[in-house]
Protein backbone atom coordinates (compact mmCIF):
# COMPACT_ATOMS: atom_id res chain seq x y z
CA UNK A 1 0.00 0.00 0.00
CA UNK A 2 1.61 3.22 -1.25
CA UNK A 3 1.94 5.93 1.66
CA UNK A 4 -1.03 8.20 -0.08
CA UNK A 5 -3.66 5.14 0.46
CA UNK A 6 -1.79 4.91 4.35
CA UNK A 7 -2.60 8.88 4.44
CA UNK A 8 -6.00 8.87 3.54
CA UNK A 9 -7.23 5.92 5.98
CA UNK A 10 -5.64 7.63 8.81
CA UNK A 11 -6.38 11.32 7.95
CA UNK A 12 -10.39 11.03 9.03
CA UNK A 13 -9.61 9.53 12.12
CA UNK A 14 -7.92 12.51 13.00
CA UNK A 15 -8.74 15.93 15.12
CA UNK A 16 -8.94 19.20 13.28
CA UNK A 17 -5.89 20.30 15.06
CA UNK A 18 -4.07 17.02 14.22
CA UNK A 19 -4.91 17.68 10.69
CA UNK A 20 -3.99 20.93 10.36
CA UNK A 21 -0.88 20.13 11.86
CA UNK A 22 -0.60 17.31 8.98
CA UNK A 23 -0.72 19.77 6.25
CA UNK A 24 2.60 21.70 7.70
CA UNK A 25 4.68 17.97 7.19
CA UNK A 26 5.47 18.55 3.47
CA UNK A 27 3.58 19.48 0.31
CA UNK A 28 2.87 16.55 -0.57
CA UNK A 29 0.58 15.89 3.01
CA UNK A 30 -0.80 19.12 2.72
CA UNK A 31 -2.19 18.47 -1.06
CA UNK A 32 -4.09 15.16 0.62
CA UNK A 33 -5.12 16.89 4.09
CA UNK A 34 -6.61 19.81 1.96
CA UNK A 35 -9.37 17.10 0.17
CA UNK A 36 -12.39 18.77 1.44
CA UNK A 37 -13.78 14.70 2.06
CA UNK A 38 -11.64 15.01 5.40
CA UNK A 39 -12.57 18.21 6.44
CA UNK A 40 -16.42 17.20 5.80
CA UNK A 41 -16.16 14.36 8.15
CA UNK A 42 -14.88 16.91 10.99
CA UNK A 43 -17.70 19.10 10.43
CA UNK A 44 -20.23 16.16 10.76
CA UNK A 45 -18.83 15.41 13.95
CA UNK A 46 -19.18 18.94 15.34
CA UNK A 47 -22.26 20.18 13.75
CA UNK A 48 -23.95 17.07 11.92
CA UNK A 49 -26.99 19.21 10.29
CA UNK A 50 -24.60 21.83 7.93
CA UNK A 51 -23.94 18.18 6.25
CA UNK A 52 -27.18 17.53 5.58
CA UNK A 53 -28.25 20.57 3.35
CA UNK A 54 -29.36 19.36 -0.26
CA UNK A 55 -27.54 22.01 -2.04
CA UNK A 56 -23.75 22.45 -1.10
CA UNK A 57 -22.23 24.95 0.98
CA UNK A 58 -20.71 28.50 -0.74
CA UNK A 59 -17.52 27.66 0.82
CA UNK A 60 -15.23 24.67 1.11
CA UNK A 61 -15.48 22.88 4.62
CA UNK A 62 -12.33 23.38 5.51
CA UNK A 63 -12.89 27.31 5.56
CA UNK A 64 -16.27 26.12 7.48
CA UNK A 65 -14.44 24.66 9.84
CA UNK A 66 -11.68 26.90 10.27
CA UNK A 67 -13.78 29.81 10.68
CA UNK A 68 -16.43 28.64 13.34
CA UNK A 69 -13.77 25.93 15.27
CA UNK A 70 -11.66 28.44 16.72
CA UNK A 71 -10.35 28.21 20.47
CA UNK A 72 -11.47 31.55 22.95
CA UNK A 73 -8.54 30.88 24.69
CA UNK A 74 -6.40 32.23 21.51
CA UNK A 75 -8.04 35.82 21.40
CA UNK A 76 -5.86 38.76 22.39
CA UNK A 77 -7.43 40.61 25.84
CA UNK A 78 -7.18 44.42 25.77
CA UNK A 79 -5.32 45.71 28.33
CA UNK A 80 -7.18 45.59 31.66
CA UNK A 81 -9.11 48.98 33.09
CA UNK A 82 -7.87 47.99 36.52
CA UNK A 83 -4.75 47.20 38.07
CA UNK A 84 -3.62 45.67 41.48
CA UNK A 85 -2.39 48.86 42.66
CA UNK A 86 -6.31 50.00 42.37
CA UNK A 87 -7.23 47.09 44.34
CA UNK A 88 -7.17 46.10 48.48
CA UNK A 89 -8.28 42.54 49.28
CA UNK A 90 -10.24 41.98 53.02
CA UNK A 91 -9.66 38.48 54.00
CA UNK A 92 -11.21 37.03 57.17
CA UNK A 93 -10.53 33.24 58.75
CA UNK A 94 -12.53 31.48 61.58
CA UNK A 95 -12.66 28.48 63.23
CA UNK A 96 -16.06 27.81 64.36
CA UNK A 97 -17.09 31.31 65.51
CA UNK A 98 -13.53 32.52 66.26
CA UNK A 99 -11.73 34.93 64.22
CA UNK A 100 -8.19 33.58 63.51
CA UNK A 101 -7.01 35.64 60.76
CA UNK A 102 -8.40 39.13 59.74
CA UNK A 103 -6.40 41.29 57.29
CA UNK A 104 -6.27 43.90 54.62
CA UNK A 105 -3.82 42.84 51.70
CA UNK A 106 -2.87 45.58 49.17
CA UNK A 107 -3.32 44.05 45.74
CA UNK A 108 0.40 44.45 44.54
CA UNK A 109 1.03 42.54 47.92
CA UNK A 110 -0.69 39.31 46.90
CA UNK A 111 0.43 40.28 42.89
CA UNK A 112 3.92 39.83 44.31
CA UNK A 113 3.21 37.02 46.53
CA UNK A 114 5.36 34.37 47.98
CA UNK A 115 8.70 35.30 46.76
CA UNK A 116 10.93 32.63 48.47
CA UNK A 117 8.74 29.48 49.91
CA UNK A 118 10.02 29.12 53.80
CA UNK A 119 12.07 26.40 55.27
CA UNK A 120 10.44 23.60 56.11
CA UNK A 121 7.72 22.93 53.54
CA UNK A 122 7.17 19.24 51.55
CA UNK A 123 8.61 19.50 48.21
CA UNK A 124 5.42 18.76 45.94
CA UNK A 125 3.93 21.82 47.95
CA UNK A 126 7.31 23.91 46.59
CA UNK A 127 7.25 22.73 43.25
CA UNK A 128 3.67 24.09 42.99
CA UNK A 129 4.70 27.51 44.39
CA UNK A 130 7.58 27.82 42.44
CA UNK A 131 5.14 26.47 39.24
CA UNK A 132 4.24 28.24 35.70
CA UNK A 133 0.92 28.26 37.26
CA UNK A 134 -0.55 31.84 37.79
CA UNK A 135 -1.52 32.38 41.52
CA UNK A 136 -1.79 34.71 44.01
CA UNK A 137 -0.03 34.49 47.39
CA UNK A 138 0.67 35.67 50.49
CA UNK A 139 2.93 35.01 53.44
CA UNK A 140 1.38 34.76 56.93
CA UNK A 141 2.90 36.69 59.48
CA UNK A 142 2.41 35.57 62.90
CA UNK A 143 1.73 32.44 61.56
CA UNK A 144 -1.25 30.68 63.02
CA UNK A 145 -2.14 26.99 64.07
CA UNK A 146 -5.74 24.81 63.08
CA UNK A 147 -6.61 21.87 64.91
CA UNK A 148 -8.37 19.82 62.27
CA UNK A 149 -11.14 18.58 63.70
CA UNK A 150 -12.65 22.16 63.89
CA UNK A 151 -14.42 23.63 60.82
CA UNK A 152 -12.72 26.56 59.26
CA UNK A 153 -14.47 28.86 57.18
CA UNK A 154 -13.16 31.94 54.84
CA UNK A 155 -14.94 35.12 53.67
CA UNK A 156 -12.78 37.00 50.98
CA UNK A 157 -13.76 40.71 49.84
CA UNK A 158 -11.94 43.33 47.32
CA UNK A 159 -12.26 46.71 47.55
CA UNK A 160 -11.52 49.51 44.55
CA UNK A 161 -9.83 52.63 45.47
CA UNK A 162 -11.37 54.36 42.23
CA UNK A 163 -15.01 53.87 43.16
CA UNK A 164 -14.80 53.00 46.76
CA UNK A 165 -16.81 50.10 45.90
CA UNK A 166 -16.38 46.52 47.08
CA UNK A 167 -17.52 42.73 45.53
CA UNK A 168 -17.58 39.53 47.09
CA UNK A 169 -15.36 37.11 46.21
CA UNK A 170 -15.74 34.05 48.96
CA UNK A 171 -18.84 34.38 51.39
CA UNK A 172 -18.07 32.39 54.69
CA UNK A 173 -17.00 28.98 52.28
CA UNK A 174 -15.38 26.33 54.45
CA UNK A 175 -11.96 24.32 54.08
CA UNK A 176 -13.69 20.97 53.26
CA UNK A 177 -10.69 19.85 51.70
CA UNK A 178 -7.44 19.11 52.59
CA UNK A 179 -4.87 17.63 50.80
CA UNK A 180 -2.43 16.03 52.85
CA UNK A 181 -0.20 15.01 50.13
CA UNK A 182 0.25 18.52 48.45
CA UNK A 183 -0.06 20.34 52.52
CA UNK A 184 -3.06 22.65 51.40
CA UNK A 185 -6.49 23.17 52.46
CA UNK A 186 -9.36 24.17 49.93
CA UNK A 187 -12.01 26.24 50.08
CA UNK A 188 -14.15 27.68 47.12
CA UNK A 189 -17.34 29.91 46.07
CA UNK A 190 -18.85 30.84 43.21
CA UNK A 191 -18.49 34.19 41.45
CA UNK A 192 -21.24 36.67 41.72
CA UNK A 193 -21.01 38.92 38.31
CA UNK A 194 -22.33 42.40 37.58
CA UNK A 195 -26.06 41.69 35.69
CA UNK A 196 -24.96 43.13 32.30
CA UNK A 197 -23.13 40.22 31.75
CA UNK A 198 -26.03 37.97 32.41
CA UNK A 199 -24.15 34.90 30.47
CA UNK A 200 -21.39 34.45 32.94
CA UNK A 201 -21.45 32.08 34.86
CA UNK A 202 -20.30 28.86 36.97
CA UNK A 203 -16.81 30.39 37.64
CA UNK A 204 -15.22 29.88 41.19
CA UNK A 205 -13.03 31.62 43.33
CA UNK A 206 -10.40 29.34 45.24
CA UNK A 207 -8.46 29.96 48.19
CA UNK A 208 -5.90 27.61 50.20
CA UNK A 209 -4.52 27.39 53.33
CA UNK A 210 -0.87 26.49 52.62
CA UNK A 211 0.52 24.65 55.70
CA UNK A 212 3.49 22.74 57.16
CA UNK A 213 3.35 19.97 59.77
CA UNK A 214 3.02 21.60 63.61
CA UNK A 215 4.59 18.31 65.28
CA UNK A 216 1.38 17.93 67.17
CA UNK A 217 -1.31 15.43 65.94
CA UNK A 218 -4.05 16.66 64.31
CA UNK A 219 -2.49 20.28 64.05
CA UNK A 220 -1.69 22.03 60.84
CA UNK A 221 0.63 24.78 60.96
CA UNK A 222 -0.51 28.16 57.92
CA UNK A 223 2.20 30.12 56.69
CA UNK A 224 0.30 31.00 53.92
CA UNK A 225 -2.69 31.55 51.33
CA UNK A 226 -2.90 31.10 47.97
CA UNK A 227 -5.97 32.14 45.54
CA UNK A 228 -6.34 31.68 41.87
CA UNK A 229 -9.44 31.49 39.61
CA UNK A 230 -8.28 28.48 37.67
CA UNK A 231 -11.86 27.87 35.93
CA UNK A 232 -11.59 31.07 34.02
CA UNK A 233 -8.46 32.90 34.31
CA UNK A 234 -4.67 31.85 33.90
CA UNK A 235 -2.87 35.16 33.43
CA UNK A 236 -2.74 38.85 35.34
CA UNK A 237 -4.84 40.21 32.19
CA UNK A 238 -7.59 37.58 32.49
CA UNK A 239 -7.83 37.85 36.28
CA UNK A 240 -7.98 41.50 36.54
CA UNK A 241 -10.63 41.46 33.97
CA UNK A 242 -12.68 39.13 35.71
CA UNK A 243 -12.41 41.20 39.08
CA UNK A 244 -13.71 44.02 36.60
CA UNK A 245 -17.16 41.85 36.11
CA UNK A 246 -18.33 41.25 39.39
CA UNK A 247 -21.01 42.59 40.85
CA UNK A 248 -19.09 46.06 42.27
CA UNK A 249 -21.49 47.60 45.23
Amino acid sequence: MEYQEVLKAVFPLLEGADLATCMLVCKQWRDIAQDDYFWKCLCAKRWPSICKRPSPPTVTYYKLYQTFYKRQHCRALPPPRLSFNDLEFYIDIWTEERLIFSEVVPGPVLRTGIVVPPPGICDMLRYHLEGPEYKMTLLVEPRFSVPLSQTVSVSLLVGRKDSKKVACIINKSMFDYIDRTAYRALAFDYLDFSPIYPFISGIRAWISLLFMEDGNEGVINVFGLEMDFCDAANSEPEVLWLLDMLDWK
